[in-house]
């Protein structure tokens, strides 16, 4: 069985930084690529980031450059996402995916963290 594991999440000030991370179980994690997405209260779901298999190849949402930071350990099977600056309309539920190489769609999700910024 398959479980993705999100924590990290929590409430903080605008400016301030989070690390959310992301524990897999069930699931050879070097074949999955991951990413996180987040949604806003009253918002569709919205992408925020992916890393390839190994690492070596991040993507990013424009309005999340040079902010959030993918990364992933394949040895703890872990995928963490860092966010510095935050702002207040980074407020929502954020969660992290899994896609297994070769396919298109997020094959897993988890349930997701809840992340609040005040102004």
């Amino acid at each position: 069985q398959v479980q993705l594991v999100e924590s990290g999440g929590g409430l903080v000030q605008a400016g301030d930084s989070l690390r959310l991370s992301c524990a897999a179980a069930g699931l050879t994690f070097s074949n999955y690529a991951m990413g996180w997405f987040r949604q806003a209260p009253g918002k569709e779901r919205e992408f925020v980031a992916a890393i390839s298999r190994s690492g070596g190849s991040t993507d990013y949402a424009d309005s999340m450059k040079g902010r959030f930071t993918i990364s992933r350990d394949n040895a703890k099977n872990t995928a963490y996402l860092q966010m510095n600056s935050l702002k207040p309309e980074d407020t929502g539920d954020y969660y992290c995916a899994a896609r297994l190489s070769g396919t298109v769609a997020f094959n897993y999700w988890g349930q997701g963290t809840q992340v609040t910024v005040s102004s």
